[in-house]
């Protein structure tokens, strides 16, 4: 017989063989056969389980199952059934179980929302479509907002908010601007997987008011717009450098899900100064190759195709000039239902027996049910011949009543598989689906197969005769496929003939003959050659063809690949092609095709079109190839090759290169062997044996390196015994009872011979055994079973061939393999140190009971849980590896005032022993974290509310709560601090008998008895008295102007901040105003550039929710003064004016420094004072940007509500913007133009520091710069 070759994954008792084209499993439905075979419904085609539809267009929800006799088809919907005929709306397609509703004339989409499921049903059985939820896509508007314009100095951070709608499928998000072009992205700006838009930093050129986040609906294709965002980024005057930290995620470590075969996404966005870079990392682990890639900028990592084995923690890390931080990610992999074995169907003859078997994977494992013909399988009829066991459902002695569809259900908290498979019993003799008498024909030296397409119940046997009396085919020239197809691999003339494929089995046999023809194949005996002419003339191709005489050759003609152009100039005349007056563009490749119904071949040329040339100029090109290789003093290993060199081309030959060939061992492989100077024309080789080597040289000059010359005479070695033995020899055992020996084999270059073979020897290393050694070939593994758990042992490899043996190897040691560790680690006890960390020490186990290599200890950990949160979720525990022999291990980063449980294990390299007793330990009480939340509520002219919640982290029994509260004036004097006690019940308290119109600051921390926790800050005002709203203006405009400049100057009453303008104009002119951006809330300015002796006109307004403007002023400026006048620094009495001017300065700056030491204030201040700007934002002092109040704890921002009232009216209060206060040292100092310079600053004093406060008291400097 010959031999079978397997194409499926098994062979299954009774398959169904069919031709190619069917499957293995099925009944083929051929004419011939379905006048009187039956067949199971089998469903086709059925609509995705999440079917979302558009609700614009009728539903389809398609059900299509084929059988014999044709099935017929009911609905179930939401688990009920579905009565298609008492709605209008809904048809059934003809022929099929497809559903059509149509919603396009009537009725709504949302109407049809539910779980359909389709059944296919005909007298063998019922097959079922899975439950399909139909559901409408969903594009939904975004909700009316107002947003406000975001303005932030440069350098900043910014998270641009998408929060697109939730639509049905999610929505793709995108920015763009108002000309619907993408917004550039980068390392420093860049989209995030939620759709928010996130800046590490803010530059100036980020300006811009059209922000649009727009989300794309693919299903129903359409697109929502949100409201555009307005940013104006100012320019600092300078921007201080910071680390990175992230934007997100937060906190230094998150989790993540994701199910197999999804897309893992992890991202991480940074913020920082300079823009802070992404890299990402696996701890334990390397990131899969092919898998793994990065998008936005680094900042995503997407792993395709996850699975189980990508668990694990990932790291990202941020990073720039001034520091690195990281944040942990711990990804778990879990798995929906996935087939490991789909149930397939199952035809059987009767009283045959058969198995049904459903295997599938999951994480968590999935759970496997039965059901028969779409019914639970505990309640379905009884079927004496079947037998449920778990996954696999066997079949004894089956009866044609024992057919039926079996449906596999396999279901986790992911999702579920339904696989449907019909045991179909029938009894059929054999029958041959090929057609009688086919003839098939086929090139010389090729395969030929020929088909025998066979079906029967039971299965029958299929056997080839050639010729009318001829035997059954051996097994040594063909190949016999499962699918009845005869195989020959190499067919030869003698192969034509008749042959007979023979079907058998218990009910009877049938026979088929088929006629195979071989042919010879066509061959281009003359190629068409390389050729170049000139400008001008004629060339001819020839191609000379040579085909079997039984078949009809065509020869057709391509350019370039291309058809021939359509010219009168190209000829084509039997075997030849000719161009006539050949120009530049007939340059190509030229090639002839040379084709039969069986076969096809080629060959190419190409023409190069040159132009005249009078005088042929030198030709400089790399040498002709060498040519007359002749081997000379042959030896066992050496030899003696000389050679002629060919035309060196007008350079001369620097040198030659030889290479090798071994037509034995890798044939068609050219080696690097010698090289030679371009002097030198012999070379004595080095040989290896048994190598059956060939030659060849090439020549090089300056120009390159020559084509190869003709290949050498081969030259066979002589065999000898190898020289080396196998490298990277290893033991190790892959079960506690073997030892599997491993190493490199040697390749067939370094056998030195034929026969190449291993003397694997082996013996216990601490024991008096004898050497035992087996003799393996092809082969890199052998396996010792039998041997004693993890037990030493010394290892040699030796080569040898059919002359004699390798040196003797050398010897290395192994270990045959682990077994789990049997004992556990005793005495374990626990000592803790502090409340967040403890030392555990035990008693390290007997190294023989470790029955493996010692890989260290580990500690299993948990905290106790109370009993409600023990019913909501596993405990979680946590583990720490101890490597070596360490007998003690501290366990970080407990929590205090907690209850834990841990026992020890001893780990090996195949696993984890016995777990030691449990010991239980507690934690001490830790300091609390800061209070939750504080915020201050109902503020009256004498009290103020506070509000809190506990902290999150107690860390211990609450005694009691500190609050220290002290007033700030508006000098940003800090005054006394008031210290006062709360009871830890309160989340409330009422502050009474407070100064009206008053800002306080709050220090507020809890306490156990361990101590004090964190402090939380927040400030707040008392409200004004009431009456004394103050209405928005500007007055007292006042000008003082120059030749070329003019210094502006107003007063400016109203109880919140805005940005100031000026705007100017020549008298009489029709131009525009022209506007000046007044920096801060400053209530002066200075214009420049202004013509000399010109009338202006001039106005301040303000910028805010409402705009308004001071009255019209006009000034004029001075006279350009001639350029021909008395120089008047040079008069006496200007020089006497200077000097009492210089006197009087030097008084007014004595009595300056005298005031400032008594609180005295200058009379400019007095004068801002009467109309104080409460919304005045004083600049930080490191680089004059405008900044806002914060502490030294943790620099919060004042927000704007806090500092004003609800009723908007503000008391006066003396202002603190004094000429000494806004410069650097005693002297503020102007412009030539009498604009202002330098920067504010603050009085430095220091606030008290008084309780148990967690951290320092509040520079001044920055409450200074940031009260408003």
């Amino acid at each position: 017989m010959p031999k079978k070759k397997h194409l499926s994954a098994g062979r299954v008792p009774l398959i169904l063989f069919l031709c190619q084209m069917i499957s293995a499993l099925d009944v083929p439905l051929d004419p011939k056969l379905l006048e009187d075979l039956v067949q199971p419904p089998t469903i086709t085609q059925q609509s995705p389980k999440d079917y979302i539809i558009d609700p614009r267009e009728n539903i389809v929800i398609q059900c299509e199952a084929k059988g014999k006799p044709p099935p017929s088809f009911s609905w179930t919907r939401n688990g009920t059934h579905f009565d298609i005929d008492k709605d209008p709306l809904i048809t059934m397609k003809p022929g099929s179980g497809t559903l059509i509703i149509n919603i396009m004339s009537e009725g709504k989409a949302e109407t049809y929302e539910g779980i359909y499921q389709c059944t296919a049903r005909n007298e063998r059985g019922a097959a079922i479509s899975n439950n399909i939820i139909v559901r409408p896509s969903r594009s939904p508007l975004w909700t009316k907002e107002k947003l406000k314009p975001i303005i932030l100095p440069s350098g900043q951070s910014l998270i641009l908010s998408c929060r697109p709608p939730i639509g049905l499928p999610p929505a793709i998000i995108f920015w763009m601007d108002n000309s619907f072009q993408r917004l550039p992205q980068s390392e420093r700006v860049s989209q995030g997987l939620n759709g928010d838009l996130y800046f590490s930093n803010v530059l100036p050129e980020d300006t811009r008011d059209d922000y649009i986040c727009y989300a794309r609906f693919n299903h129903t294709q359409t697109i929502q717009q949100k409201q555009p965002i307005s940013l104006k980024v100012i320019l600092a005057k300078s921007n201080r450098e910071r680390p990175p930290t992230f934007l997100t995620p937060e906190g230094n470590a998150s989790n993540k899900e994701e199910l197999r075969g999804n897309v893992l996404s992890l991202e991480c966005i940074a913020e920082g100064l300079p823009t802070p870079l992404i890299y990402w990392i696996k701890e334990d682990g390397i990131l899969p190759i092919n898998r793994t890639f990065y998008r936005n900028f680094q900042k995503t990592l997407q792993i395709i195709q996850v699975s189980e084995a990508d668990s694990g923690n990932y790291q990202c890390i941020a990073k720039n000039a001034l520091g690195a931080i990281h944040h942990t990610i711990s990804v778990t992999v879990k798995a929906a239902p996935y087939w490991i074995m789909a149930p397939q169907n199952l035809v059987l003859s009767p009283g045959e027996d058969g198995a049904l078997i459903c295997r599938a994977n999951g994480n968590p494992k999935p759970r496997i049910s039965w059901l028969s013909n779409g019914v639970p399988i505990e309640i379905a009829p009884h079927d004496p011949s079947r037998k449920i066991n778990g996954d696999t459902i066997i079949f004894s002695n089956v009866q044609e009543r024992s057919s039926a569809v079996y449906q596999c259900n396999a279901s986790n908290e992911y999702g579920y598989l339904l696989g449907n498979a019909f045991v179909n019993v029938l009894a059929e003799p054999p029958r041959i689906l090929t057609s009688a008498n086919t003839l098939y024909q086929v090139i010389a030296n090729r395969p030929a197969l020929l088909d025998c397409a066979f079906f029967g119940s039971p299965l029958p046997t299929i056997e080839w005769f050639k010729g009318a009396k001829g035997s059954a085919l051996r097994e040594d020239i063909y190949v016999l496929h499962e699918n009845g197809t005869l195989e020959i691999p190499v067919a030869q003339k003698d192969s034509t003939g008749t042959y007979t494929c023979v079907a058998r089995n218990k009910l009877g046999m049938a026979k088929n003959e088929v006629h195979l023809e071989i042919k010879d194949p066509t061959r281009i005996i003359k190629q068409p050659e390389y050729a170049v002419v000139q400008r001008g003339s004629t060339v001819s191709f020839e191609c000379k063809v040579k085909h079997d005489h039984t078949l009809i050759s065509t020869v057709i003609w391509l350019k370039d690949n291309g058809e021939l152009p359509s010219e009168g100039r190209f000829t084509i005349d039997k075997d030849h092609l000719e161009v006539a007056d050949v120009s530049d563009s007939d340059g190509g490749t030229y090639t002839c095709v040379a084709n039969t119904t069986l076969d096809s071949v080629s060959a190419s040329a190409v023409l190069s079109v040159v132009a005249p040339t009078p005088t042929p100029a030198p030709i400089y090109d790399v040498p002709n190839p060498p040519f007359d290789l002749e081997l000379t003093d042959q030896l066992d290993k050496s030899v003696q090759l000389s050679w002629t060199p060919g035309d060196d081309n007008n350079s001369p030959i620097t040198k030659f290169i030889i290479e090798y060939e071994d037509a034995m061992h890798e044939a068609g492989l050219w080696h690097y062997q010698a090289e030679v100077p371009g002097t030198q024309t012999t070379a004595q080789l080095k040989l290896s044996p048994y190598v059956n080597y060939s030659f060849r040289v090439m020549a090089e000059n300056s120009l390159g390196r020559s084509l190869p010359s003709e290949t050498s005479e081969q030259y066979f070695t002589k065999a000898a015994e190898p020289d080396k033995n196998p490298m990277t020899v290893e033991g190790l055992g892959s079960e506690p009872d073997n030892l599997v020996i491993t190493w490199q084999p040697l390749n067939g270059f370094e056998s030195n011979g034929p026969g190449l073979q291993y003397k694997v020897s082996w013996r216990q290393k601490d024991g008096d055994d004898e050497w035992t050694s087996v003799v393996v070939a092809n082969v890199s593994k052998y396996i010792v079973s039998g041997t004693p758990t993890f037990v030493p042992y010394l290892i040699k490899v030796q080569a040898l061939n059919d002359v004699g043996f390798a040196p003797e190897p050398a010897v290395v040691m192994g270990h045959s393999g682990e077994d789990l560790p049997m004992v556990a680690p005793g005495n374990v006890h626990v000592n803790v140190v502090n409340s967040t960390l403890a030392e555990v020490h035990w008693d390290p186990v007997p190294l023989k009971s470790v029955r493996g290599h010692l890989q260290g200890y580990r500690i299993y950990y948990w905290k106790a849980q109370s009993s409600s949160k023990r019913n909501r979720r596993h405990i979680e525990k946590k583990i720490l590896t101890f490597q070596g022999s360490k007998t003690h291990g501290m366990l970080p980063g407990l929590e205090p005032f907690s209850h834990y449980t841990l026992h020890v294990r001893v780990v090996n390299g195949k696993g984890e022993g016995p777990a030691s007793p449990t010991r239980v330990f507690h934690t001490p009480e830790g300091v609390p974290s800061a209070p939750s939340s504080l915020k201050i509520v109902n503020p009256t002219l004498d009290s103020l509310t506070l509000e809190w919640d506990p902290p999150s982290h107690p860390n211990g029994i609450l005694t009691e709560y500190t609050l220290k509260y002290q007033p700030i004036n508006s000098t940003h004097e800090l005054g006394p601090l008031v210290d006062l006690k709360i009871p830890a019940n309160k989340t409330r308290w009422t502050l009474k008998n407070l100064n009206f119109s008053t800002r306080y600051k709050f220090y507020f921390y809890a306490q156990t008895s361990a101590g004090s926790g964190s402090q939380i800050t927040e400030e707040a005002v008392t409200i004004m008295d009431e009456g004394k709203t103050v209405n928005p203006r500007i007055s007292k405009l006042t000008v003082a102007a120059a030749e070329t400049y003019a210094n502006i100057s107003w007063e400016y009453e109203r109880p919140e901040h805005v940005n100031f303008y000026v705007e100017y104009g020549v008298v009489g002119s029709k131009e525009e105003w022209r506007k000046e951006i007044v920096n801060g809330s400053r209530s002066f300015f200075g214009l420049k550039g202004l013509m000399p002796g010109t009338a202006y006109k001039v106005r301040v307004g303000a910028e805010g929710d409402s705009e308004f403007v001071s009255s019209e002023d006009v000034f004029e400026t001075g006279p350009a003064m001639a350029s021909r006048q008395v120089d008047i620094a040079t008069q006496g009495w200007f020089i006497g004016l200077m000097c009492a001017v210089a006197l009087l300065i030097l008084i007014l700056l004595i009595v300056c420094f005298i005031r400032r030491n008594k609180g005295g204030k200058y009379p400019v201040k007095e004068k801002e004072d009467a109309h104080a700007d409460p919304e005045i934002q004083p600049m930080k002092e490191d680089d004059g940007t405008f900044g806002e109040y914060s502490d030294a704890e943790d620099h919060k921002p004042l927000k704007k509500g806090s500092r004003t009232p609800s009723d908007r009216t503000v008391k006066k209060e003396d202002s603190d913007d004094s000429l000494v206060d806004y410069g650097e040292g005693v002297n503020g100092q102007f412009n030539e133009d009498g604009s202002f310079i330098g920067q504010y600053s603050g009085k430095k004093e220091k606030e008290p520091a008084e309780g148990n406060e967690s951290s320092e008291a509040p520079s001044p400097v920055n409450a200074m710069n940031s009260f408003v």
